[in-house]
């Protein structure tokens, strides 16, 4: 009689453990090599960006010799793959040199303004999660409101973000005096207080894209065969909602909200400026016209990285809400 190995020693274990290095690929090995090229494409489009970095410090009238020193001093003599790669090595310890144009070190520039930015996102994203969702299920579920919510939608997604600053401004802030103009406030109720408008400005078009979206979804559950059956059966209308509509209305309800929260980012570089905020985004502004590099690039892998990180979490949390991925995962 021939001996063999225990059944748990052999298939399953192989495959157990190949599913397992293909999550850790999807999740982390995947979001990795996205950042990385992002970080090449990143370094190279500031290095060929017009204008010349030793010039904005030095002036049009400095000498060769000075020139030189200046040039060796930020390293802008050495080969391009030279200077990425200690770029990169110092970012990945949290290091980005110093600022060109405000003679520090460019972390303590960014990691004040980021909270700004992260506080206002979070603010904004809020909103999006509360009014997007919520209307856009109050709309699929109650088809009379349907409508409503549609029209709604479009006039949101049509209004630009620095149109609903300037109009929020004008309202709020300068003729009935409710919240103030500019700054970030400092404490948890003046901040809040501050980012107030800045977020609802920022939230408007994706709370009509997430409620467009939402409506759809949760109507199309509602009309799907198990939905009217557990209707048939005289199950109450909640229940069914609850159970039948929302459960599979929730894969592309949770996607869009997530992708709208991740690209608030590029939206509140507008915002910022409008209200005076002192975030990433009007840092990575200023910081464009000045020619400031290191700042730029800083600035640039940062929000890079925050939105891979929150697209990284949203797949995750597809793959936890969808059991039809997880049984593809385990084929």
């Amino acid at each position: 009689m021939v001996a063999t190995a225990p059944h748990f020693l052999t298939a399953p274990r192989f495959r157990g453990g190949r599913k397992a290095a293909q999550l850790a690929g999807r999740w982390v090995g995947f979001p990795l090599l996205t950042l990385f090229i992002a970080s090449v494409v990143l370094f190279v489009a500031v290095a060929m960006q017009p204008g010349d970095p030793v010039t904005q410090i030095l002036g049009s009238r400095a000498t060769k010799a000075a020139y030189r020193v200046e040039q060796h001093k930020l390293g802008l003599d050495r080969p391009l793959i030279v200077q990425y790669w200690h770029w990169i090595h110092g970012a990945v310890h949290g290091s980005f040199g110093d600022s060109l144009v405000y003679k520090q070190s460019v972390s303590s520039l960014i990691w004040p303004r980021l909270t700004v930015t992260l506080g206002l996102v979070a603010y904004a994203g809020v909103l999006i999660v509360l009014f997007g969702v919520g209307l856009g299920v109050a709309g699929g579920v109650r088809r009379r409101f349907g409508p409503v919510v549609a029209v709604l939608s479009g006039i949101g997604v049509a209004v630009p973000g620095f149109l609903a600053a300037q109009v929020l401004i004008a309202v709020f802030a300068v003729r009935l005096g409710w919240f103030p103009v500019l700054g970030s406030g400092s404490g948890i109720a003046d901040r809040i207080n501050h980012l107030t408008l800045p977020s609802v400005a920022l939230a408007i078009a994706s709370v009509a894209y997430v409620a467009q979206i939402s409506r759809t979804a949760v109507a199309d559950a509602a009309g799907r065969p198990h939905a009217e059956t557990a209707r048939g059966r005289g199950l109450p209308g909640h229940l069914v909602t609850r159970r039948h509509v929302l459960r599979n209305a929730s894969i592309p309800i949770a996607t869009v909200s997530g992708l709208a929260v991740a690209s608030l980012f590029a939206g509140a570089v507008v915002v910022e400026q409008a209200f005076g905020l002192g975030g990433v985004g009007s840092l990575l502004v200023q910081s464009v016209a000045d020619k400031d590099s290191n700042t730029v690039l800083a600035v640039g892998l940062i929000l890079v990285a925050v939105f891979i990180v929150t697209t990284t979490l949203l797949d995750l949390l597809r793959y936890l809400l969808d059991p039809r991925m997880r049984k593809g995962a385990r084929r």
